[in-house]
């Protein structure tokens, strides 16, 4: 008989337990899960402290299932009579779109409870919310019960609890905009017998949310207190579940595999999202729900140079660049060349990346903006001297149907974007200062485009790795000093990153936004001092541009 699992050994060495040790502890320690378990270990957990516990937070590891108990924990609320402990659920999400995601699991659960619960029909209503002031300007989803009960699945909005009655549910708490505001408001209703639970993966440690967790562990409020991270959860049988899901066998090196793939999904980010370690700071400011909503089969198109590279021949240098180009040229089909291509580039020689990010627009987004941001491939350079950056930047220029490029023009940015503008146009090429006024300015458009609107990522994760080092510092999103090491699927494995493709999408939104004039455009053609030699043919000779 294996001897049992020292946790706290296991939670001190998280993400860095390797591939070959996992193997062995699962062999030493084998999946338990049956076919006819429901529920996850630390799923009852949840389920058996909601019950005798007014207030309950959860702090817990994403990919781990604990809002889809929490929504069973609603069903069975809601559907009960108020003499059996009923009463109405309310549940808040910081967006629309979880509240939809979590009434269809509700919905889910109350079909397959059906016999249970003694009801048949469970339609799933759309309305707005009336609050106590009789203010409905809030869309809600709702499931009614014979009980005479209900679950209100609304996004956040403190004023939507006040004067309401029942057991409140708080999902990723610490991304909600006014946790603060939120918490008060939820913490009213247990005035008279209500309930609540609040769960959320970590968003830094200044955060809210990780205010009360302290609170809670020092003694300061006695609540309830839950905690799961990826590893405990992959020992109560997630792995298992997924490989039920999928009809696949689980084994040790299947499972050992899955979890260090996830693990170098998130990079430096697995600390805090994977493991339940909140980060120094305020947290991520986009969420990595929202990247991977975001996320499409897109190619990131890298080139790479030794520092001795800088001190080879031009010649060579430039025959370098042009092989690049080659590699880049395949993908300009996936632009729509009657369409106008928006364009963001930020700058750097050594220690960061030059990301050239092209966006077009096109119909899909919401009826209040319809235009989403599909962006048809994404090109990185590292360690690429100045003249062949401009090389390949002015080559693709000059090969798709640009409006308006903003270019980094900060420190050493500044004579390349200087250079641009004066050979395309001040009006087609924007230079741009980054400093703390232009990201106050400049994320939050970002940020909208990511979660409403629609924009489009490369399914890669050294590009989301990028969005997720944007943090709250002081109240403004912004790429901290620190660098990333991320260890992904592209060709910089394992090298430093510093938030640069993230730097370019915003500069590619705002391009996108920049209000632009009709005139006609002929290409001079190259002259002695143009980056790249290239044909008639290949000359984007007579095209309008606007």
């Amino acid at each position: 008989m294996s001897a049992p699992i020292d946790h706290e050994a296991l939670e001190a060495f998280g993400k860095a337990i390797s591939e070959a040790d996992w193997i062995k502890l699962r062999l030493d320690h084998p999946p338990g899960l049956a076919e006819t378990d429901i529920f996850l270990a630390y799923q009852k957990k949840l389920l058996a402290t909601t019950a005798v516990n007014r207030v309950t937070f959860y702090e817990k590891s994403r990919r781990t299932g604990v809002t889809w108990a929490a929504a069973y924990d609603a069903v069975m609320t809601a559907s009960k009579a108020r003499s059996a402990g009923g009463m109405n659920v309310f549940y808040m999400g910081y967006n629309l779109e979880m509240a939809r995601e979590f009434i269809d699991v509700c919905a889910m659960w109350a079909k397959n409870l059906q016999e249970v619960l003694g009801q048949s029909d469970f339609p799933v209503n759309e309305s707005l919310f009336e609050d106590a002031k009789g203010n409905k300007d809030v869309k809600a989803f709702s499931i009614d019960f014979v009980s005479g009960f209900s679950i209100k699945a609304l996004p956040s909005r403190p004023r939507s609890l006040r004067g309401m009655q029942g057991y409140v549910i708080i999902d990723e708490a610490a991304f909600h905009d006014d946790l603060q505001e939120l918490l008060k408001a939820a913490m009213a209703l247990l005035i008279w017998g209500g309930k609540v639970l609040v769960i959320s993966t970590h968003d830094g440690e200044m955060n809210p949310f990780n205010q009360v967790i302290n609170d809670i562990r020092s003694g300061r409020k006695k609540y309830a207190l839950l905690r799961t991270d990826f590893d405990e959860a992959l020992l109560d049988g997630l792995y298992e579940r997924v490989c039920q899901r999928t009809g696949e066998p689980w084994t040790a090196e299947g499972e050992a595999a899955w979890r260090a793939g996830i693990i170098s999904d998130y990079g430096d980010a697995a600390d805090e999202e994977l493991y339940v370690v909140p980060s120094e700071g305020s947290g991520t400011a986009i969420l990595p729900s929202v990247l991977d909503k975001a996320a499409r089969d897109i190619p990131v198109l890298r080139w790479s140079e030794p520092a001795a590279f800088a001190g080879m021949p031009e010649e060579y240098r430039r025959a370098r660049a042009g092989a690049f180009i080659e590699e880049i040229r395949p993908h300009l089909g996936r632009l729509d060349h009657k369409a106008l291509t928006f364009a963001g580039w930020d700058f750097a020689l050594v220690a960061d990346l030059s990301v050239f990010w092209p966006v077009q627009l096109r119909k899909g987004g919401p009826a209040e903006n319809p235009l989403v941001r599909r962006t048809p491939f994404v090109v990185e350079l590292r360690n690429i001297p100045y003249p062949q950056q401009k090389q390949v930047l002015w080559w693709l220029i000059e090969q798709i149907n640009l409006a308006v490029l903003e270019m980094d023009a900060t420190g050493n940015g500044a004579p390349l974007a200087q250079e641009t503008a004066m050979r395309f146009g001040e009006d087609r090429v924007q230079q741009v200062k980054i400093n703390v006024g232009w990201y106050r300015d400049t994320m939050p458009l970002l940020k909208e485009a990511l979660e409403v609107v629609g924009f489009e990522l490369p399914a890669d994760p050294e590009i989301h790795s990028d969005f997720r080092a944007l943090k709250r510092i002081d109240g403004v999103i912004q790429v901290p000093k620190t660098r990333n090491t991320v260890k992904g699927d592209g060709s910089k494995a394992g090298k430093p990153r510093h938030g640069d493709a993230a730097i370019a999408a915003a500069l590619a939104e705002h391009a996108s936004l920049t209000p632009i004039m009709e005139y006609g455009y002929v290409t001079a053609g190259c002259a002695d001092e143009s980056p790249m030699p290239y044909s008639d043919d290949d000359a984007p000779s007579g095209r309008s541009l606007w």
